[in-house]
């Protein structure tokens, strides 16, 4: 098996709220994540350089013969061909940043004191490479993902049978893994694939037009209309009207009201008739937070729907505009449009917002968890009050005593 290790650079910035509590290749697009993809890819067994206060979580493992590649690229066949192919001391760059290099343990070691100059380099000029750069890639390149990840998860496997109380276009292009639950919906896969993991249950009245993934345990409730590309991780309900949106994982928007061109973090909960505009009535360009620049920054983007961090939720009936980033660990309600920036563990709405303490929210966390048959680690505990401190600058309404006095209150008594 390989030794793979799955690097974060300085695009994990640009990937922030999603990247504040997991490394980049943690990230999903298409039916599985960036890591999952690569140790499929490369079949080897990966570890991780990520931000010192995620590397307990996780961490790294050196081996003899290693293999560095920037967590932010996707896997495909000439970009592994190439690897494979690679010898010691070689990297990979493109535009200047480093794609990938093999290095064995005492090149690795000196590659962490930046001494990169003794690798033999070479820049790829005429190879489509396929990158997350912001957070708006999670979702455009979701449709050419999705249909990546469905070819090297079925080729040579044969679906459970599809029941006959669906209606079905498409037939050859649907995988349903043992165990899932598909009755009475109408798929539709002429337009990509539609892959149903195991013990997922797509409920009847279900309207579904690929290309779509339903994570394991995860359930589409009745009288859904999804339209690809869609990728729901496991463990979430989805239900009302979702159009080209991510969903990274034990995530719920289980009733009406619209998400498009959105990216959901995991253990989030969007409550009821929630609806998220992702095209302005101008049909301009959106502007949409930048934490590298810390500040709004023009995407090119026409379409751009809600991006909301791990552990967040919002009341019945929110409207978020188009574009929205929230942080994690942010509590929303209220009638009206709140600010398109929600820091992290923000409590409130349109008529004001004040801080969500951190044990306060760690507390609703564990509750929530616990419903669903799990539990926040100690690690992701320590994770989260890393986050409180880090974000406590974009909270302008907090001074440092308050942020200090909400710390010393989250501890363990």
């Amino acid at each position: 098996m390989k030794n793979i290790i799955l690097f974060d650079n300085e695009i994990r910035d640009r990937l922030l709220p999603f990247t504040y509590t997991r490394p980049v290749c943690e990230l999903r697009t298409g039916i599985l994540t960036i890591r999952e993809k690569w140790e499929k890819w490369l079949k080897g067994d990966v570890s991780f350089i990520t931000q010192d206060y995620l590397s307990d979580k996780f961490d790294i493992t050196i081996s003899e013969r290693n293999y560095l590649i920037n967590g932010s690229v996707l896997p495909g066949t000439e970009i592994c061909s190439l690897i494979r192919q690679m010898d010691d001391g070689e990297a990979m760059l493109l535009n200047g940043e480093l794609i990938a290099a093999v290095l064995d343990r005492n090149q690795f070691n000196r590659l962490m004191y930046d001494d990169i100059e003794e690798l033999s380099s070479f820049e790829i000029t005429d190879m489509p490479i396929a990158k997350l750069n912001h957070i708006w890639d999670i979702f455009l390149l979701n449709d050419a993902a999705l249909r990546a990840d469905f070819q090297l998860l079925t080729k040579n496997k044969t679906t459970a049978p599809i029941s006959k109380t669906n209606q079905v276009t498409g037939s050859s292009n649907i995988f349903i893994e043992p165990g899932a639950r598909v009755e009475c919906a109408i798929l539709n896969a002429q337009s990509g694939p539609i892959y149903i993991g195991k013990n997922a249950e797509v409920m009847e009245g279900a309207l579904i037009r690929g290309p779509f993934c339903l994570g394991a345990g995860s359930k589409v409730k009745m009288g859904a209309k999804i339209y690809g590309p869609t990728s729901v991780g496991p463990a979430c309900t989805v239900g009302g009207e979702v159009k080209n949106a991510v969903i990274l994982g034990h995530s719920n928007k289980g009733h009406e009201g619209y998400l498009g061109n959105a990216v959901i973090g995991e253990w989030c909960n969007l409550g009821a008739d929630t609806n998220c505009s992702n095209l302005k009535n101008n049909w301009s360009e959106i502007k949409i937070w930048d934490y590298e620049k810390e500040q709004f920054k023009n995407s090119g983007q026409v379409k751009a729907g809600l991006f909301m961090g791990d552990y967040s939720m919002c009341g019945i009936n929110t409207m978020f505009n188009t574009g929205t980033v929230t942080g994690i660990c942010c509590n929303i309600f209220g009638s009206g449009f709140p600010r398109n920036f929600l820091p992290s563990f923000t409590w409130g709405g349109p008529r004001g917002l004040t801080t969500y303490q951190p044990g306060k929210a760690i507390e609703s966390i564990e509750r929530m968890m616990k419903m669903h048959g799990s539990e926040l680690s100690p690690q992701d505990r320590l994770i989260l009050l890393g986050v409180f401190e880090q974000t406590a600058k974009y909270r302008t309404w907090e001074d440092e005593e308050q942020t200090a006095k909400y710390l010393r209150q989250s501890q363990p008594q």
